[in-house]
């Protein structure tokens, strides 16, 4: 293997090389140059504890040896076919699905990412109501293609100029200066509005679970039952956006298991494939019939994907993922929910679940509450600790780490962490 270039050297070639909307973390960003489970090492060999998993994709641990040994096999034995052709690993994957996802859904056509999954499921909506609208949540994002960017509420993310505008966003049951049942409640009675007067004319409502990148917000227990209920009435469509809450990441194998519903259509990615690409949209055999003209994806499912994805499933069952998620996402909740009660002014809000966590920070400006994120992260690293952001505002504090996070990393970070929120303090 060549000698790594060097973090300044590697910041020149994408600034000459990538589009200009390409950004990175940190302002001393390390190259990384190696993973190993919860770990990640930069080119000067120094070690860093991932609590943010590459955007919670790594549940399983970077490079797990269980499930990149499955994937080198495949490799050395049949990388690709595409579906026109008959292969078990694909098949033998979704029939395991089958058997993981919740309710009826049992059919799952394979793509490639998480935009993909989410444009295939707002399709097949389509197709099987006939009908062309969609209802998505304020603070929302689920994806970079077209149809994807339209239900995408964050404005960062609506690059496109011409989106669909057959699309009605509501606000999300969440709002900060209301209870969390009252902002249920709000939320509920614009969606009620929404389909009592144009009802008919929308296919599906989109959701995340928990909304990820719109910081952590997760919704009172009963929300998405009456949601699911108000949308029956009208014979519209529920998605289930879990490419980032699927496959244990909230302590749950799904996060709308929390809430106890199974939606209409499921949409996957990220663990799956836990850092090689794998992708779908799951649904029952009635709704699946309604995609009936000839399509594919020349790479979605293909053998060395699938087999990865089945090697992924067996690990988190083996090791009880969802269950060690809930474990130590109990300890790191109760950690940061410490550390707010004795930095107030700084840490404002602690909310998710199991290890899909955001800690909202405030400052006198929402920009200066966005650059108080940016510190954080900058002296985490410093340290040893990778973090993420998220929030409307990029204010939050984003703990994503692998399923398989030990309570000394959790706890290690929390002290690092509090001796970082104490240093602010002083200054």
């Amino acid at each position: 293997m060549s000698q790594p270039i060097g973090r300044e050297a590697v910041k020149e070639k994408r600034q000459s090389y990538f589009y200009p909307c390409t950004s990175h973390f940190y302002r001393d960003a390390p190259q990384i140059v190696r993973g190993s489970m919860q770990h990640l090492y930069d080119e000067n060999g120094k070690e860093y504890v991932d609590f943010f998993a590459g955007v919670s994709v790594v549940a399983s641990g970077h490079c797990n040896p269980a499930i990149t040994a499955k994937t080198i096999e495949q490799i050395g034995k049949l990388q690709h076919t595409s579906t026109i052709y008959l292969t078990q690993p694909n098949v033998d994957l979704a029939e395991r699905l089958a058997g993981v996802l919740p309710g009826e859904l049992r059919r799952t056509f394979f793509v490639n990412s998480g935009s993909e999954a989410n444009e295939g499921a707002l399709l097949l909506a389509r197709m099987h109501t006939g009908r062309k609208g969609f209802i998505a949540l304020e603070g929302g994002l689920h994806g970079r293609t077209n149809l994807t960017m339209s239900v995408t509420h964050m404005q960062m993310w609506r690059t496109d100029r011409f989106l669909d505008e057959d699309v009605t966003f509501i606000p999300r049951p969440y709002h900060p200066f209301l209870s969390p049942e009252e902002a249920a409640d709000a939320s509920l009675a614009e969606l009620a509005d929404v389909l009592e007067e144009k009802g008919d004319t929308i296919a599906a409502m989109i959701v995340e679970p928990i909304q990820g990148n719109g910081g952590m917000i997760m919704p009172v227990e009963r929300y998405f039952r009456e949601v699911k209920e108000l949308l029956d009435r009208y014979g519209v469509l529920l998605i289930a956006d879990e490419i980032q809450t699927g496959f244990g990441r909230t302590g749950a194998m799904f996060g709308m298991d929390h809430f106890g519903v199974v939606p209409d259509i499921i949409s996957m990615a990220k663990a799956l494939g836990n850092g090689v690409p794998v992708a779908g949209f799951a649904t029952t055999d009635a709704i699946a019939a309604s995609l009936n003209r000839p399509s594919a994806s020349t790479f979605g499912g293909n053998p060395v994907s699938a087999v990865t994805a089945l090697a992924v499933l067996d690990f988190i069952e083996a090791e009880h993922l969802p269950e060690r998620a809930a474990a130590r996402g109990a300890q790191l909740k109760a950690g940061l929910e410490a550390l707010q009660e004795q930095y107030p002014d700084m840490i404002v809000d602690v909310r998710g679940s199991g290890l899909m966590l955001g800690a909202e920070l405030a400052a006198q400006t929402d920009a200066a509450a966005a650059e108080l994120t940016d510190d954080v992260l900058e002296e985490m690293k410093d340290r040893g600790y990778i973090i993420g952001k998220n929030g409307v505002g990029r204010n939050v504090l984003a703990f994503q780490p692998p399923l398989i996070i030990t309570e000394e990393d959790v706890a290690g970070m929390l002290d690092a962490l509090g001796a970082v929120f104490s240093e602010l303090a002083e200054n």
